[in-house]
Order: structure tokens, then C-alpha cells, then sequence
């Protein structure tokens, strides 16, 4: 008897450390948001689950907001979350790519020079307080649509000042720029401008439900500055890859793409998380799941891309690194290329694979988005859920 109450109390006392260890995990470890796709469940795994009537809710309610209680063994309170019940999106999965001929809202200013007068040396761009990276809106009042109106605004104002109508960073600014006579004839403001951009880059996903499509993983950005350029219109056309630089420790390679005549669509937006567009037509590309952030996972996982002529191509990779999901960056998480094919023809990732889908457990997980410099096998990605929440918000927009 005494045997037995020993081995009970040992195996009590046993429980009791392996409970507090779940609850305390649990406090610490477990999400306080969760997202639930409408009539499915989550995984809590073998110890945790969610408090009865509310786990039946989230399988079963419309999209919303609930309130759920964690449990360890089912009956012991570890902490209350907040499951938000969603509706799971199917798109077409993209791959391929395509051309980009962007046109800003407006014109980046990308360098600053003094000018050289009769007089001296002179600096009319900084006197006016403009500065790298701001994007000029107007010019005495009407729309900046070029950078040759620029010029010939500086050109033309025989040195007379120029009312500018800044956007620095969202901040609205109104400055005066008073170009100065060039030794070199003509009148001179200081500045060198940008107008548009163009380059290629991957087709993540299409939707032929509502007529889009979107690509990159992330802002189309000034070369000189980094800004992203605010899109005032601009067209997507289909590519075709003609060759490659392979990458390589500190030298990312690049795609070789050639524009063709055949038009994709129209750009929309140009964001954070990507560009995104206007189909002329369906896409008629295979459907799949989008998985929301919390089923994402480390480990195996693929990317769909194209490096030649035998169009989009699956590949094998690992998810190494997830971040929380409160980063709202669009670096979401850590890929590293596995397929000896791809790694022995690109050396990796390469620049042009920006957008490419990244596909695990045959959903629609994610999306290219950079490259490692020093290590071309390893790159950064974005959540195709943060993509898809993007284009719902234009859509809701529109």
C-alpha cells in the first residue's frame, strides 16, 4: 500500500509540474489573435484547444471578431485570445513574368547640383529647401506630369521664381525655386528629375473573380532614392526571358527580360506590398487556397518561377524564419533555396523573381520579395495574405 501511494503521489506530482509547464507555455507562446477561415478549424495541437462553444462558432459563423478562452487538457483556463473568423480566398496562381512601364504622380527629384554662373558658384535647389526624394506635384500651380515641363519651366522662366508644390514624406510643402543663369547658357535649377520607371519582374497571383492581378511583393521604387513612386497610371505588358547574370556572394544576378506587345492589363497601385493592376481578360490560371499568416510554417515549401523559356517552373525551398505577425512589413519571412537546379543555373534568387508564389502544403503561402546580398540562396517574403488584404482594400476603395 504504501508502494502505491508513493507511485501516486509521484505520478500526481508529475502532472502537476507537466500542467503548470503547459499553462505557463501556453501564457507565453500562444497567440492572442488568431485567424480562423470560415467553416474550418485551428490546430491548437494535442494539449490546447479552444473553449468549446466558441471553437464552434469560429467553424461555423460569418466573418468577425469572437472572443475565446484557451484550455490546457480541456479544462484548465490558460488565456483568452481574440479569433478572427475570415473567409478563405482562392487566386490564380501567377509565375510568370511580366513587364512594368510605371508613370508617377507627379516628378522625384533623384539628384541636387549647384549651378556654375558668371558670378560664382550658386545652389537654387537647396536655397529653395527642395531635397532628395521629394516629389514635385506642381509647378506654378498646374499638374508636374514630366520632367521635360520641368525643364522647360526652369528654361523658360528667364530666372523668375517657380512656386513648387512639394509632397516630403506625405507632408505638403510649398517652396520657391529661383533658377540661375548657366555659363553654359540657359537657365539651370540645380536638380535632375525622374518621371517614370520600367523593368520586369513576377505575376504572384491573379484574380479572375474580380478582373486583377498582382505582382513584386513590394513598392516599385526610385533606383536613386529608394522612395516608392506614386503611380499615376501605368500599363503591365507580358515578358519573355531571354537569359540571366547568375548571382553570387555580393553581386545579385538579374533576369533578362524583353517587353512584348501583348498587354497584361493596367497598373493601379504601386505600395508596400506590391503592384497590383487591372486584367484585359481572365487569366484562366489554376486556382488554390490563400493561407492566412498563422498557417504558415517552418520547413518545406516551394517557389514558382521563370527563368526561361519553358515558363513558370516549381522549385524546391525551406521557410526558415516567420516573423510575428504584427511586423507589418512586407518581410514576413526567411526562404532559402534548395533546388540544386535552380541554385547550379541562378546561383539562387535573382532580381526579376521579385513576386514569384511561394506554395506550401498546396496553398498559396507567400511571396519573393529580396534577395540576400552576401547570400544569393536566401531571401526575404511576404505573406500572400497581406498581398490579398491589399487588393480586397482597393477593391472596397473602388
Amino acid at each position: 500500500m504504501k508502494h502505491f501511494l508513493k507511485a501516486l503521489c509521484t505520478a500526481l506530482l508529475v502532472l502537476c509540474i507537466g500542467v503548470f509547464s503547459a499553462v505557463v507555455y501556453g501564457t507565453e507562446n500562444l497567440p492572442d489573435n488568431i485567424s480562423v477561415a470560415d467553416n474550418e478549424s485551428y490546430d491548437l495541437g494535442a494539449v490546447f484547444s479552444m473553449q468549446e462553444n466558441v471553437a464552434l462558432a469560429a467553424g461555423t459563423a460569418s466573418s468577425g471578431e469572437y472572443k475565446a478562452q484557451i484550455t490546457a487538457l480541456k479544462i484548465i483556463p490558460v488565456k483568452d485570445i481574440t479569433v478572427n473568423v475570415t473567409k478563405r480566398k482562392y487566386v490564380g496562381i501567377g509565375g510568370d513574368v511580366f513587364g512594368i512601364k510605371l508613370y508617377m504622380k507627379g516628378i522625384i527629384v533623384v539628384s541636387i547640383d549647384s549651378v556654375t554662373t558668371p558670378s560664382g558658384s550658386k545652389d537654387p535647389a537647396i536655397d529653395s529647401g527642395l531635397k532628395c526624394g521629394d516629389i514635385i506635384t506642381h509647378i506654378n500651380g498646374e499638374s508636374a506630369l514630366s520632367s521635360q515641363q520641368m525643364n522647360d519651366a526652369v528654361e523658360n522662366s528667364l530666372g523668375k521664381p517657380l512656386r513648387l508644390t512639394v509632397d516630403r514624406g506625405g507632408e505638403k510643402l510649398d517652396l520657391t525655386l529661383k533658377p540661375e543663369k548657366s555659363v553654359n547658357g540657359g537657365y539651370k535649377a540645380g536638380i535632375w528629375v525622374r518621371d517614370s520607371s520600367a523593368g520586369i519582374g513576377t505575376v504572384t497571383f491573379y484574380d479572375d473573380s474580380n478582373g486583377t492581378f498582382a505582382g513584386l511583393g513590394h513598392g516599385v521604387c526610385d533606383v536613386d532614392t529608394g522612395k516608392i513612386m506614386p503611380l499615376n497610371n501605368g500599363e503591365a505588358v507580358r515578358a519573355r526571358v531571354n537569359g540571366f547574370y547568375k548571382s553570387s556572394a555580393g553581386n545579385p544576378g538579374e533576369l533578362c527580360g524583353v517587353f512584348s506587345d501583348i498587354a497584361l492589363g493596367s497598373l493601379r497601385v504601386n505600395c508596400e506590398t506590391g503592384v497590383y493592376g487591372e486584367l484585359l481578360q481572365p487569366s484562366g490560371a489554376k486556382t488554390l487556397p490563400v493561407a492566412l499568416e498563422s498557417e504558415v510554417k517552418l520547413g518545406a515549401a516551394q517557389m514558382i518561377t521563370t527563368i526561361d523559356d519553358s515558363g513558370p517552373q516549381y522549385y524546391d525551398i525551406e521557410i526558415t524564419k516567420i516573423y510575428p505577425a504584427t511586423d507589418l512589413s512586407s518581410r514576413n519571412m526567411i526562404i532559402k533555396v534548395t533546388d540544386p537546379e535552380l541554385i547550379e543555373k541562378t546561383g539562387g534568387i535573382v532580381q526579376g523573381m521579385s513576386g514569384s508564389p511561394i506554395v506550401q502544403n498546396s496553398m498559396l503561402v507567400g511571396a519573393v520579395t529580396h534577395v540576400f546580398v552576401n547570400d544569393p540562396t536566401q531571401g526575404y517574403g511576404i505573406f500572400a495574405s497581406r498581398m490579398t488584404s491589399t487588393q480586397e482594400s482597393l477593391d472596397n476603395a473602388a
